[in-house]
């Protein structure tokens, strides 16, 4: 079998079908991902064993495959000749290959393409600090921080350098100069890639994902030290990536972690991807701005209470979650029933409606 042409022609069906992921696995047909639902390719045929073995191995090269057999996990990158980027990840599962390959486009859209809110821009045009982005897997983390990323890249003339597993959207230079290190390609791990970026005279930091304590305390000190520093957890509001990120230290740490935070910190953005009427989805999100009121809530081991300032600070420019849910469904871009599935607080969305 031409495994090459196979594997083209799934891919040019995630890509003409407005896809985000494309799934290989034994026993079932090939199967996209279309505005967060999962659709198998019923025309194709069901993959065996070998199919999937000898796509696998046609994703990764016969040097990189030898070493995943061996540890049975691998995170690795795809490039296609149209310029498109997948990032993928290979697995066993029941003795049988499975990889999944999450499509990355070839070009960065922009905060107003991405129907994100225009305050986000402002934290691309700041000096220093430490700006998170979060929420569950597939959520469109990446796409924010690379939008944020190329303003920097298109207005000012710095050093930008990127660690990533795998390396996701590419930044061709324009006023800034870019680096992008890929873990176990360009350096051992993302802790080995923080320790030398001190020693790289950057001026912009992003960190693909905090792994760890020692990668949190890193890129809170990066922060704390002139830099100004992007990053991503999978967690669901500002308040409980707060606790997350100081959670992580031992106890006799987390003092000292909650104060480096809060004098680091200028903000968080949540966001989900929320089913739109009539097809696609639209970004619902929320804003946490880290001003005095914010630092001295995380100093005080009061973090439970965020949320209530977010939510009564919509005119210094945060926005809580039900807010942006409830706007949706005002425009008439949501049903309300979808609304109050993403609500973290479905009692004060009803209050809203």
């Amino acid at each position: 079998m031409d495994y090459k042409k196979l594997l083209t022609k799934f891919i040019n069906v995630v890509i003409h079908e407005g896809g985000s992921d494309l799934h290989i696995s034994a026993d079932s047909y090939p199967t996209i991902r279309v505005d967060g639902n999962l659709l198998p390719l019923k025309k194709e045929a069901i993959l065996n064993a070998d199919d999937t073995f000898s796509l696998a191995e046609l994703l990764m090269g016969k040097e990189k495959f030898k070493n995943f057999v061996q540890t049975k996990e691998a995170d690795f990158s795809y490039n296609i000749k149209t310029g498109e980027r997948f990032r993928c990840n290979a697995f066993f599962q029941q003795g049988k290959i499975g990889v999944v390959m999450r499509l990355i486009p070839n070009k960065i859209r922009t905060i107003s393409e991405l129907n994100l809110p225009p305050i986000l821009e402002t934290f691309a045009r700041i000096e220093q600090g430490f700006f998170l982005v979060v929420g569950p897997v597939g959520q469109g983390k990446t796409t924010t921080l690379a939008a944020l990323i190329d303003i920097i890249n298109k207005e000012r003339a710095t050093h930008i350098v990127t660690i990533e597993d795998p390396i996701e959207y590419v930044f061709e230079p324009e006023l800034s100069l870019v680096d992008q290190r890929e873990v176990r390609l360009d350096t051992a791990n993302f802790a080995t890639a923080l320790r030398s970026a001190f020693r790289q005279d950057i001026d912009v930091l992003l960190i693909g994902e905090m792994r760890g304590p020692e990668t949190m305390a890193a890129a809170v000190t990066a922060a704390e030290t002139g830099h100004l520093v992007f990053s991503t957890l999978h967690t669901n509001d500002a308040a409980q990536t707060i606790d997350r990120i100081i959670d992580t230290f031992p106890a006799n740490q987390q003092d000292q972690i909650r104060i480096q935070l809060s004098s680091a910190l200028v903000g968080i953005f949540s966001q989900r991807l929320v089913p739109r009427i009539g097809g696609g989805r639209v970004p619902a999100y929320e804003l946490m701005i880290a001003n005095k009121a914010i630092a001295n809530l995380i100093r005080e081991k009061r973090t439970h209470e965020i949320n209530t300032v977010i939510e009564t600070s919509a005119e210094d420019g945060m926005i809580d979650m039900n807010h942006s849910l409830s706007e949706l469904v005002a425009r008439g871009e949501i049903t309300p029933e979808t609304a109050y599935q993403f609500s973290l607080n479905p009692k004060l969305l009803e209050k809203l409606l």
